[in-house]
């Protein structure tokens, strides 16, 4: 113990004193640490190890690390001593935190949370992590989760699974850390690793980084392979990044987007949005400038709840998107609308059966693992009751899984309802309108862009008067992740809201 602390004593006495520091520091940062030899990657990782045994037991962000993270950091050192070719990435010698539902074939578990996956083997790395690893960056763990992506219980609270229990917020420990990759966005919120990877399937990603005061991009459905992750819905899973800064998630996104043999159909049909030259050209500080941005003040699912405190809130952030040429469309009307919500209802009998499914197939691919499908999932709860209080929560979403049986006549009316109300509700507001984004509050409108299989991003953008971070979603059509993050990027270098967590336990 004496000799962590003087190690981190000793690493923060080197870097601070040639004016560089770790803690949010940025990608851009650290690369150029590198290149002036102020820093290692081994550095990097023993510093971040040391901070995730200090913090992590206060947050729970973390439920492993990488035991050949420090062999993978020297490594990373000595290729870009050598000014190998894979050292010229942006990525390379990078620590990188990945969501415990992302495959890693090394000596990580990938289990979701669960016990009932503890020890099982994946048959190879996640498309996402092969091609991290193909940048260079270094594996630093599994971040926690919300067990099974929140879709073993309604009752199961946000960041809480058998393995690590209960996740805090780091800015308010009383306020939820919101969503399934809470780990993902609570360990770089509290500068736990420099970039994270988290899923989501229905507000996941933009949901903990509203609520952990940092930037998540849910990528466009197929952008990003899903293959190697544990599922719910193919039709919905999506990966993306979670880190601190714009740049740093548009870093992370350029690495991991692109086609992959284990999720073909979706990953070559998504190739087309990706743009020439990659997703940094689109970093530019007059972002705004001339962008159709849709707010919405009276429907509650598409955007604003209509409460008073909530639209003063935000006016601010409007009058700064206009400060800076974005055109606000305000007083947005749907067409039928009571009938496209009534449509989007449906989407509680499709995920049901899509997950039994999609899952079945997942763990019958593993190698080896203690539970072949969703009746043995089920099963292996309720067999250990006693397994650090396993059973804390009831399995009613897992048992109406259970119940289904494949899609089924009143599966496809559901999905065809969802198409509908996509095609009918969304598309036709964002194209009718000419818009290119629709501007929510926190994280609101997630559940349109998750059906639809739209992106979003979502950027820090204040904090409450208890000190609660909030954040501010843009969503567009497939394929606008160029437009969207141009308009992050614009507000986010506007306004620099983001601050660190104010807790003496960072220091």
């Amino acid at each position: 113990m004496i000799a962590s602390i003087i190690l981190v004593i000793l690493l923060s006495h080197t870097i601070e004193s040639s004016k560089f520091t770790i803690p949010e520091a940025t990608i851009n940062d650290i690369q150029a640490a590198f290149n002036q030899n102020k820093l290692t990657s081994k550095d990097l990782v023993e510093f971040y190890i040391q901070r995730i045994r200090k913090l992590n037991p206060i947050y729970r962000a973390v439920i492993e690390v990488n035991p050949d993270a420090l062999h993978l950091a020297e490594i990373a050192d000595q290729e870009r001593k050598n000014k190998d070719p894979i050292s010229r990435f942006g990525l390379h010698g990078i620590p990188v935190l990945v969501k415990d539902n992302i495959a890693t074939k090394d000596k990580l578990n990938t289990t979701a949370g669960s016990y009932a996956l503890l020890n099982s083997v994946v048959p190879r790395d996640a498309g996402v992590v092969n091609k991290l690893r193909e940048s260079g960056a270094i594996i630093l763990g599994k971040a926690s989760m919300t067990e099974w992506a929140a879709f073993r219980s309604s009752l199961l609270p946000n960041g809480w699974n058998a393995r690590t229990k209960q996740a805090v917020n780091p800015y308010v420990a009383t306020l939820t850390p919101c969503g399934s990759s809470t780990g993902s966005a609570i360990s770089v919120a509290t500068n736990m690793v420099t970039v994270s990877l988290g899923t989501e399937t229905y507000g996941s990603i933009l949901c903990p980084s509203s609520a952990n005061s940092v930037v998540g991009i849910k990528p466009t459905i197929g952008l990003t392979s899903r293959a190697g992750v544990i599922p719910i819905s193919p039709r919905q899973d999506t990966v993306g990044p979670m880190c601190r800064t714009v740049a740093d998630a548009v870093y992370v996104l350029d690495a991991i987007v692109g086609f992959d043999k284990n999720d073909a159909v979706a990953t070559k049909k998504a190739l087309k949005y990706i743009p020439k030259g990659g997703y940094l050209n689109h970093l530019k500080l007059g972002g705004l400038k001339g962008k159709r941005l849709g707010v919405m003040r009276a429907y509650h699912y598409f955007g604003f709840s209509n409460d008073t405190e909530t639209l003063n809130m935000f006016e601010k952030h409007f009058n700064i998107l206009r400060q800076n040429g974005a055109i606000l469309v305000e007083n947005l009307e749907i067409v039928n609308f009571d009938h496209i919500i009534s449509m989007f209802s449906s989407q509680d009998i499709a995920l049901s059966a899509e997950s039994k499914l999609a899952l079945n197939a997942y763990l019958k691919k593993l190698v080896t693992s203690p539970v072949r499908s969703l009746a043995d999932v089920i099963a292996f709860n309720k067999k250990h009751v006693d397994l650090e209080r396993i059973d804390d929560y009831p399995q009613d979403v897992f048992l109406a899984a259970q119940k289904t049986n494949g899609i089924g006549k009143l599966e496809k009316e559901a999905l065809m309802n969802l198409t509908k109300a996509s095609k009918y509700g969304f598309e036709k507001l964002m194209n009718d309108n000419k818009l290119d984004a629709l501007v929510t509050p926190y994280f609101e409108g997630y559940s349109v862009l998750a059906i639809g299989g739209y992106p979003g991003i979502n950027v820090p953008a204040g904090y409450d008067k208890n000190g609660g971070p909030y954040g501010i979603c843009f969503g567009g059509l497939k394929g606008s992740e160029p437009t969207l993050i141009e308009i992050a990027y614009g507000f986010e270098q506007t306004t620099n809201f983001r601050k660190p967590p104010a807790n003496k336990n960072h220091v």
